[in-house]
């Protein structure tokens, strides 16, 4: 194999090490560190948990004296000191543990450290090599590279539809469109991302409890957009499972807030944008909370978003079912566009079978 091949072989295997703290790590990097001498791993880590060991400092703590001389695989650019960091810098780490190389997938977005973990180590006379799966590094931190700049939520789509396009039938029953397995994955999704929003049409037809269930994670937030208060105080979405806070406008009666913080739910009075919640408004406020958002729906929600332009992917899980009826609930409501050539493209689209579903996955232009 040559050095290139060597590098992706081992690069990869430090992807994957960071795949293990998708979750947990919010807002910060999934990392993951590989240190490698005379051709064997000696030390390897990953950033498991924000405000825990960063995926550098364990990987050297695992190889310790043979990490002198070694060669060290990172998804991400070393940190360096800055006011925010609540762990000592890497780079430091690096230089003192005596790496002679540092292979790097990526360098990190974060205006506080992009390319100065980099310079520091060059300065002090380590070679760096820079972009091996330089591609793969950014789609495994593709929210974090979009909430370090932005500071507002990397927004993903998620519906479940049947093979012509519907979500629910003329008479407003989901359940269930798509499989176990589809069903199960959700779970995880859920719990890769900081907040899951519905509006309160599906509140009203569908009850969901929006919780994770078949998956380990952390709880996201749960958001519900109902402008005008009509959320049932008995909802499931308002259990203390999980923390719950409704966008509004200044449509919702008083009396109607004061209940539902009673009951332990948040309440924020955001701009009207027509009827409805100013959806940038919305997301200023909640980057402030958190990195990302899994959208489910309803039909008018998805709309809203895509019509926005906020929506950065799509996560749809096609049943091989179809509902068909002029009143069935289109995946995607609102007005649409008058010709085909208005339409919202989507690229680098993925399939992935999962069970007896399919599941694709892009990204809106």
């Amino acid at each position: 194999m040559d050095e290139s091949g060597t590098h992706e072989a081992f690069m990869r295997r430090a992807l994957d090490l960071a795949r293990r703290g998708a979750g947990w790590t919010r807002p910060n990097p999934l990392v993951g560190a590989v240190i490698v001498k005379d051709g064997a791993v000696v030390g390897e880590g990953h950033h498991a948990v924000c405000g825990g060991p960063h995926a550098e400092a364990v990987a050297l703590l695992e190889a310790g004296e043979r990490a002198r001389g070694a060669d060290l695989y990172l998804t991400l650019e070393p940190c360096v000191a800055f006011p925010e960091k609540r762990t000592p810098p890497c780079a430091d780490a690096i230089l003192a543990a005596g790496i002679r190389r540092v292979i790097v997938a990526t360098a990190d977005p974060n205006p506080g450290v992009s390319g100065r973990g980099l310079a520091r180590l060059r300065e002090a006379g380590v070679e760096v090599v820079e972009g091996v799966l330089a591609d793969e590094a950014r789609r495994l931190n593709e929210v974090f590279f979009h909430w370090i700049v932005h500071r507002t939520p990397f927004v993903v789509l998620k519906l479940a539809l049947s093979l012509d396009g519907k979500i629910a039938t003329r008479t407003g029953r989901s359940r269930w469109i798509t499989g176990p397995d589809s069903r199960r994955l959700v779970h995880t999704l859920r719990a890769r991302y900081g907040a899951i929003l519905v509006g309160v049409g599906t509140v009203l037809a569908d009850d969901p409890s929006l919780t994770v269930r078949d998956a380990e994670g952390p709880k996201p937030l749960r958001l519900i957009l109902d402008s005008e208060g009509r959320i049932p105080l008995e909802a499931k979405v308002l259990s203390p499972e999980a923390r719950t806070v409704v966008a509004t406008t200044n449509r919702m009666p008083t009396e109607v807030e004061a209940a539902l913080r009673e009951k332990g739910a948040g309440v924020w009075r955001l701009p009207g944008e027509g009827d409805r919640v100013d959806l940038g408004e919305l997301l200023c406020r909640l980057g402030e909370e958190t990195d990302s958002l899994l959208v489910e729906g309803g039909s008018e929600v998805a709309a809203s978003f895509l019509a926005a332009r906020r929506v950065h992917k799509v996560a749809f899980f096609y049943a091989p079912l179809i509902l068909g009826g002029r009143e069935g609930v289109p995946s995607v409501g609102g007005e649409g566009v008058d010709d085909p050539a208005q339409a919202i493209r989507v690229h680098d689209l993925a399939f992935e079978r999962v069970g007896d579903d399919f599941l694709v996955t892009g990204y809106p232009v």
